[in-house]
């Protein structure tokens, strides 16, 4: 597979069992978590985080997905898109710091590399469903999490329309959801809310929060 050069590379599909028990970062190190019910427009924000300088440079997880790649998607950049073999492999390897089904599809974050740019001392970002972003936060109590939110539910449901990206079906499961995603903004450390045409403003408010957290954590070890 491709990668994005910004990130991590192709993914490295480990050959043998990689261990659960946690291994420390380094020290200042965060893992992030950046969720939000779908259609929020985490990719965009996170497309325009990526803009805003960071030392060293934040590291943007790549997650592997079984979910069919859309026209403008690129594997190895948008999500390492791999078929239900591959992806059962490499759960069954515990190649996964969290795996999960949604809306009908697998989506994991590798392990080894959130594992290895933490020990590089990089903050990690994670773009993840609140369904995942519940089981990393479990796992690692150290992570910060951050909920972004549209200005109204109405405004999230005609950004799900205007991608016409989904079936009917699919569209109405995804705004079913989305409701009760919403619901869950009392579970993250920080919400932000996502205007429309605001994504630079977005970006800069995460950003903020990142340096404010940082510097208020030096010696944090986050343990994945």
């Amino acid at each position: 597979m491709s990668g994005d050069p910004r990130d991590g590379g192709p993914l490295e599909e480990p050959r043998q069992m990689i261990s659960t028990r946690p291994v420390r970062g380094a020290a200042g190190a965060m893992l992030v978590i950046v969720s939000g019910p779908s259609g929020v427009g985490k990719d965009t924000v996170i497309d325009q985080l990526r803009l805003l300088p960071a030392e060293p440079p934040r590291h943007y997880v790549i997650t592997c997905t079984t979910r069919p790649r859309r026209t403008y998607e690129e594997d190895g950049v948008h999500y390492h898109f791999l078929d239900g073999a591959d992806f059962e492999e490499l759960r069954r390897r515990n190649g996964f710091l969290e795996s999960n089904l949604v809306h009908g599809h697998w989506y994991g974050t590798p392990r080894l590399q959130v594992r290895e740019a933490l020990a590089a001392g990089r903050d990690v970002i994670l773009k993840i469903d609140v369904q995942g972003a519940a089981v990393v936060k479990q796992k690692v109590p150290e992570a910060l999490l951050v909920f972004l939110v549209p200005p109204s539910l109405e405004d999230l449901f005609e950004r799900l329309q205007s991608r016409a990206t989904e079936t009917a079906d699919e569209l109405d499961t995804r705004q079913r959801n989305a409701a009760l995603e919403l619901a869950r903004a009392d579970d993250y450390d920080h919400v932000v809310r996502n205007e429309t045409g605001q994504v630079a403003l977005t970006a800069a408010r995460i950003d903020a929060i990142l340096r404010t957290e940082k510097a208020a954590n030096p010696g944090r070890r986050t343990r994945v």
